[in-house]
Order: C-alpha cells, then structure tokens, then sequence
C-alpha cells in the first residue's frame, strides 16, 4: 500500500479554487478578463467620480468650481449638492413642508399593516388592522374628516352581513351580488350624509386636505405603486379563475379584458385616465387624477397577474381537483384550501416580477403631467442654478428604485424557500 500524499499544488488552495472557478475552460478565461477589465474600469473612472465630490455647493458653477480648487485643475467629480439640497423635493414633491409627518406616519402604518401578511408567524389579529389601513392612509395622506372613512368602512361591514345572510340562504354567489349591490346603494345614498352628521357632532377629528397636484416625487410612485399591488393581485387572481370558469359570459368577459388590457400600452391607458376619461363623465365631476391613474395601473397590473396566476393552475395536475371535489368541498372552498395555494406557489417568481415591473413603471405618470421623481428631475434640471446636471439626480433616483425593487426580489426568494416542499 502507498501512503497518501497531499494533492498538487494547481489542485488546492488559491490556485485549485481559480482552475476550477474561473480558468476551467478557454470561454471562462476570456469572460474572466473581460469582467477584471469592466470591474477596473469601473473603479478607475467611476469611483474617483463619486468620492472627488462636492456636498456644500448652492449652484452646478460653485461646485465644480469648489471640485477643481479641492482636488485639482481637471477633476471631474459628483455634485452631491443638489442631492442634498433637494431631496426633500425628490422624497415628497411640492407636499406642505409642515405636514410631512403625515406621509412618514403613513409610511410606518403601511409597513406595520403589511407586516402579519408577508410573515404569518405574526399575530393574525394584525390582519385587522391591516384592513382598516387603506382608508386611514388616504386619510393621512390627503386630509379632510376622518368620519368620511368611517363611513366608507361602515360600507363594508353592511356588505358582510348582508354576504353571510345572503349565502347562507340562497348560496356564494347570491350572496356575493346582493352584498355588491348594498355597498353601492349604501355609499351613493347614505355614506356622505351620515360623515356630515358625525363631522358635526365630533369636528376634531380633521386634517388639512392637500390637493393631489401637490403629490410627487417617491411618495406618489409608493402611493400609485403600492395600492397597485395590493389591489390587482386579488383582481388577478379572480380573473384567472374567470377565465378557466365553465360560466360562457364570465369566460368571454374575463378573456376579452385581459387580452385587451394586454393589447394595449400602459402610456395609452394612463393618457385614457388623465385625457379622454372627462370626455365620459357628467359635466362638473371631479375625478381624481392621481385616483384615475392607480385604477388604470391596477387593470393593467391585474391583466398580467390574470396570465401568471392561469400559468399556475395550469402546471397543478388534473388530481388536484379531483381530490378536492372527492372531499366535497365546493369550487370557493376548494379554491380556497387546495387549488389556489399550490398555483400561487408555482406562480410566485412571475408574480413578484410584475410587482416589480409596475413600481418602476409608475415613472410613466410623469408624461400625464403627475410629477414623479424622475419628472422632479427635468424640474430641477430647468432650474438656473442647476441646468446641466445630470447623473447624480439619475443616480439618486436609481438607487432609490433598486433598495424597493431588490427588497421584493429577496422577499420573494425568502417565500420561495419557505414554501419549499420538494428533497433535493
């Protein structure tokens, strides 16, 4: 027997780990000094740029003036300045400056709200709290009494109880339009008076109102962002399941909408919100911009859902079903408790992909006029002080972008790890 003896040198260490990780073959030498070269590149032109910067100038003149006398006739160097004198403008837009804390509480309350739904080890009690969110944050956010989003909430709770009777007697759908039909009936003629009469009887509970004109900057891309997906994806979900129904008109109407929405171009849709849509409207009405853009956002985020969301009920096997009809559990339950669980799973890398995809396209509402940040940008740019400045507000801009946009992606991975159910 031979007595063991260490392996080569070129096998081990440093030299083994670069072999085999990137000089394994002739393609991955070449892609290796190809990307020594970008990362140099990077840190020889990029990094000096960022570091020889100037932070306490007022002007684009004064700081490239105080670059060239810090670091050296020929610097060229960031002016963070505008940055810090304008990120206030970039973060909020032209919102009151002496109610900020109104979108920061809003801020905190949505990240508290969201919490017991991204992680259910959470108590489920949060969950009611989390239903009542949206209307308090419309009411942070825009202001007026708060007994306006009472009595709005009050709707809901009527189509509750009028949903548990109704089904209870004549079954899930009956029950479902007679609620619909009870919130209609109860917001157009009664929600208005019945907030009047209580704003009169308890008048402090009111805020400011802030006219939506006033929005901008990364509140109004979280604002149309957020309320996007939360709301379509429910909406997207139900639109799959139209699509597969053996209902003829649900079919056709889901699948008539969705290739339509699809069809058309998001800029198209926002153009219809802030244009054309007037056009259709009774004369005097006064409809929202920003509230005509997040429903057109939601249509088109829930089209693309509808698409992802079919994708997973499609990879589920046929016994799936079967197995839930086996235990006679009727289509909502066996939605609810078999089907959906498992497609959602599937569905959960596409679903977070388009979430991402509508936060960024939420900078399309600066051609409709809404001021987002990158509207901000040209506003700032038109400024005399500043007119010439370029990279550092795109940069800023971008890597706000990128901190909500990678916190989704790692939140999905998280999910997708948690889900697991299959051995390697």
């Amino acid at each position: 027997m031979l007595s063991s003896r260490p392996a080569p040198n070129r096998h081990v260490g440093l030299v083994g780990w670069a072999r085999e990780n990137l000089f394994s073959t002739w393609l991955n030498s070449i892609l290796t000094f190809l990307s020594v070269f970008v990362i140099g590149f990077v840190v020889i032109e990029v990094v000096p740029w960022i570091i020889q910067s100037s932070w306490t100038a007022t002007s684009l003149n004064e700081c490239r003036a105080a670059i060239i006398e810090a670091y050296g006739e020929g610097t060229h160097g960031a002016c963070w300045a505008v940055i810090r004198e304008r990120y206030l403008q970039l973060l909020y837009g032209f919102y009151p400056s002496d109610a900020y804390w109104r979108p920061n509480l809003a801020l905190v309350l949505m990240l508290i709200a969201i919490a017991p739904i991204l992680y259910p080890v959470l108590p489920r009690k949060m969950l009611l709290f989390s239903a009542v969110y949206p209307l308090l944050g419309i009411w942070l956010l825009w202001g007026g009494s708060l007994w306006t989003m009472i009595s709005i909430l009050l709707g809901f709770a009527i189509g509750y109880i009028l949903m548990a009777a109704s089904s209870r007697a004549f079954g899930t759908l009956t029950g479902l339009i007679t609620a619909t039909l009870g919130i209609i009936i109860y917001w157009i003629f009664a929600a208005v008076p019945l907030s009047e009469l209580l704003q009169s009887i308890f008048p402090r509970l009111w805020l400011e109102p802030v006219e939506s004109a006033r929005f901008g900057g990364f509140m109004l891309s979280t604002t149309i962002g957020v309320t996007g997906i939360v709301s379509s994806l429910p909406l997207g979900i139900l639109l799959a399941l139209g699509r597969k129904s053996d209902l003829l008109i649900v079919k056709a109407i889901c699948i008539g909408f969705i290739e339509f929405i699809r069809g058309v171009p998001l800029i198209t849709l926002l153009f219809v919100a802030s244009t054309l849509l007037n056009i259709f409207l009774p004369p005097g009405t006064n409809f929202d911009l920003i509230l005509r853009v997040i429903i057109m956002v939601t249509l088109f985020s829930a089209a693309y859902l509808a698409e992802v969301v079919r994708g997973g009920l499609a990879s589920l096997p046929r016994g799936q079903f079967e197995a839930a009809d086996a235990l006679g559990l009727d289509y909502w339950k066996s939605m609810r408790l078999v089907v959906l669980p498992q497609a959602l799973k599937v569905s959960i890398p596409g679903i977070v992909s388009s979430f991402i995809a509508l936060f960024k396209d939420t900078t399309l509402v600066s051609i409709i006029g809404l001021l987002d940040p990158l509207g901000l940008t040209n506003s700032i740019r038109a400024d005399a002080d500043w007119n010439g400045i370029i990279w550092e507000l795109y940069v800023f801009v971008a890597l706000i972008f990128f901190v909500f946009c990678f916190a989704m992606s790692r939140y999905s991975m998280y999910l997708e790890r948690k889900l697991k159910t299959s051995h390697d």
